[in-house]
This record gives C-alpha cells, sequence and structure tokens, in this order.
C-alpha cells in the first residue's frame, strides 16, 4: 500500500486529523468546564462530537458523489480548521463554542465517505482497498489513543484554547496534503437528480442495506461496556488505573485482530470469517453475568474487539455491491450509521443501568445483540445465494 504515493498522502493527512480532533475534544471539554464549572455542559460537549453525524450524513450524502471528490476533501477539512480558529477567540461564548463543535462534527461523515471513495479509487476496489480501510481503522484506533494522552499532557503546559489552536493547524495541514498530494478525479453522480435519489437508491439494494446492517449493528452493542466502564470498576473495587487498561481493551483487541487478519490471512480467509466472527462476535459478554474481575473483564473485551476483523471482509463485500456512481454517498451513510448507533448505544446502556446492574445491561447487551447479529447473518448470506444466483442466471 505504501508503494502508492497516493495512498502515502492520504495517511498522513487522516493520523494528522485525527491527533488534531483527540486533543481538540480534550481541550474543547477543559475549557468549556473552566468557563461554566458545569459537568453537564463538559460532558455534553464530548457527546456533541456523535449527534450531528446522522443529520449531516444523512443531508449531504449526496456531496460525497456530486463533487470531485479532493474538492470535497480539501473543503471540509478548511471548513473544520475555520470553525477550530473561531474558538480560539477569547470572546467565543460557551454557546458558540457547542455551535462549532456540531458544525465540525456535522462535515465529518462527509469527510470520512469521500477518503473511503477515493481510497478504492487510489487502491483499487479489491484486496489493497479492504487493507488500507483496515489500516486507516487501525491508526483510528491507536491515533485517538495517542491524541487524549498528548492532550492531556498538552494540558498541563498550555492553556485550552492554546490547544485548540493545534487542531486548526492539523486540519490546514492535512487539507494542503490532500490539495497538492492527489490527484483530481471527476464527480461520480452527473446529474442532480441521481444525487437526490441516492439515498433511497442505496438502501433499497437488499444486499447493500443488509451489509450496512452488518456494520452498524455489532458496534451498537459493543459500546455497552466502555459506556458502562466507571461504574462496572467501581462496582467491583477497581482503582483509576485498572479502569484505563479497561478502557482500552476493547480497542487494543480490535487493533491486534484486525492486524492478524490482514497480516496473516488472506482474501478468500477473511471472506470466510465474515459471518462466523460477526456472529460470534458478542458472546463474550456473556462473562459479565459472573461478575468478573478486571482480569476477566479485560480479557473478555479483548477477545470481543478481536472479532472486529469481520470487518476486513465486510469491506470488500460492500465497495463490490456498491455502484461506483453512489460509493461516495453509500461510503457517508455508513460513516455517519457508524458513529449514530455507537451514541445510541452508549445513551441505551446508561438508560438500563439507571434500573439494572451493570453487569446484567453487559450481559443482556450480549444476548439480545447475539440474537439480532444471528438475524443479519442469515440475511446477508440470503442476499449472497440471491446475488449468485442472479449472475448464474445472467452468465446463461
Amino acid at each position: 500500500m505504501f508503494r502508492v504515493r497516493e495512498f502515502r498522502v492520504v495517511f498522513a493527512a487522516h493520523t494528522l486529523s485525527l491527533l488534531g480532533i483527540a486533543v481538540s475534544e480534550v481541550a474543547l471539554t477543559v475549557l468549556v468546564y473552566d468557563l461554566t464549572r458545569s459537568p453537564l455542559l463538559s460532558s455534553l460537549t464530548f457527546a456533541l462530537g456523535f449527534l450531528p453525524y446522522l443529520l449531516g450524513g444523512t443531508l449531504l450524502a449526496g456531496v460525497a458523489d456530486r463533487y470531485p471528490a479532493r474538492r470535497v476533501l480539501v473543503v471540509c477539512d478548511l471548513v473544520c480548521a475555520g470553525c477550530v480558529a473561531v474558538m480560539v477567540l477569547p470572546g467565543t461564548p460557551v454557546a458558540g463554542l457547542l455551535v462549532l463543535r456540531c458544525a465540525t462534527a456535522f462535515v465529518a461523515p462527509v469527510f470520512s465517505g469521500t477518503r473511503l471513495a477515493t481510497l478504492a479509487d487510489i487502491l483499487g476496489d479489491e484486496d489493497l482497498y479492504v487493507l488500507g480501510r483496515s489500516l486507516l481503522r487501525i491508526v483510528s484506533q491507536g491515533a485517538l489513543l495517542a491524541g487524549f494522552a498528548a492532550g492531556g499532557l498538552l494540558l498541563s503546559v498550555v492553556a485550552p484554547r492554546a490547544a485548540i489552536g493545534i487542531t486548526a493547524v492539523t486540519f490546514v495541514a492535512s487539507a494542503l496534503l490532500l490539495r497538492y498530494g492527489t490527484r483530481h478525479r471527476p464527480a461520480r453522480a452527473r446529474t442532480g437528480a441521481a444525487t437526490r435519489r441516492g439515498n433511497l437508491a442505496v438502501l433499497r439494494h437488499r444486499r447493500i442495506r443488509a451489509l450496512l446492517l452488518l456494520f452498524w449493528v455489532p458496534p451498537m452493542f459493543a459500546v455497552v461496556p466502555e459506556a458502562l466502564a466507571a461504574p462496572y470498576a467501581d462496582s467491583v473495587g477497581a482503582s483509576s488505573a485498572a479502569l484505563g487498561v479497561l478502557m482500552c481493551a476493547l480497542p487494543v483487541g480490535t487493533i491486534a485482530g484486525e492486524l492478524f487478519a490482514g497480516s496473516l490471512l488472506g482474501p478468500a480467509a477473511r471472506a470466510r470469517l465474515v459471518l462466523p466472527l460477526a456472529a460470534v462476535g458478542l458472546l463474550p459478554y456473556l462473562l459479565y453475568a459472573l461478575h468478573p474481575g478486571i482480569t476477566l473483564t479485560v480479557l473478555a473485551l479483548a477477545l470481543a474487539g478481536a472479532t472486529g476483523a469481520y470487518t476486513l471482509g465486510l469491506d470488500g463485500w460492500f465497495v463490490a455491491a456498491v455502484p461506483e456512481e453512489l460509493r461516495g454517498r453509500a461510503m457517508t451513510l455508513l460513516s455517519a450509521g457508524t458513529m449514530t448507533v455507537q451514541g445510541v448505544g452508549m445513551a441505551a446502556a446508561g438508560a438500563a443501568a439507571e434500573f439494572f446492574a451493570v453487569h446484567t445491561v453487559v450481559t443482556g447487551a450480549g444476548v439480545v445483540g447475539t440474537a439480532v447479529v444471528l438475524a443479519l447473518v442469515l440475511e446477508v448470506r440470503r442476499t449472497e445465494e440471491r446475488d449468485g444466483a442472479d449472475q448464474h442466471v445472467t452468465s446463461r
């Protein structure tokens, strides 16, 4: 992958943006708390990174196909840089900070979807794309962990607004890399009618819809232990350090699973593992029924994260199923839905934990989630068989 010059540019821009976003989220949360002394507004600042994804992904999905990809990517980066630059101004009120946070999250799914569609143009829609997509996910997990840590260290030496200002620099650097390091490609959709009908065209296709749901549903249940990590650690008498390990277990398992599948398995093996791994991915959460200590809980979370390697084969199926003229829109919907369902999962977990013990909620997520995912697995298999039959009839 790194022999492809454009991929190196996209990889560098992706890493810069992620580090900047992570640092700014920590700094903005601290800034809002310093200004208001309100834990609610401080936590709301972080939550606003999830909420606008669905709206932005739905309303702006057509942008990814209607305009040249490079232009969309550069404009999104510059919009985010502009929003962050206004956050840095001393006179910006708290309400303005929250609105600007929403604006950056609003354009995020368009940027993410366009980048994924461009990745298929750069690497092709076969195995290199799958590996490139996997590598960007791995970097996302690692960069967010590193960015949160860096943000905390940075705030020990500079003021929150100064730390936020660094994010503007990373967005501008990403825009410059993408503008001068990737080549111009024409828009995929030629008419406004095509883009207006695009969402329905994507969601009406039975196989694409089934694949989207298989991307979306497992993470909605998978985030439940992360959302309830603090109260669970408290219930078992764990230290703050143990809580940090608990929070890292799922992403570390995800990184390990993707590295293993991407490095040691071929395309055919990864495709064969999609449905089995998706089907069993939430079963480790059943261990919570025993109310285990931190060690067993970390192992269960790491194992659940490792089953996320099913997405490598799923990426290949998805890019093959989506018509090229709808690829940007489909990728935008994929990104928006993934973030949205995680927010829904976290909120639902918190609401359930008001009435039931934390270990019961996580166990329930494992049971209900597994049942739902099994139904999706059967649907994906049916669409695979139907598409195969259609192709056989066509070939005759």
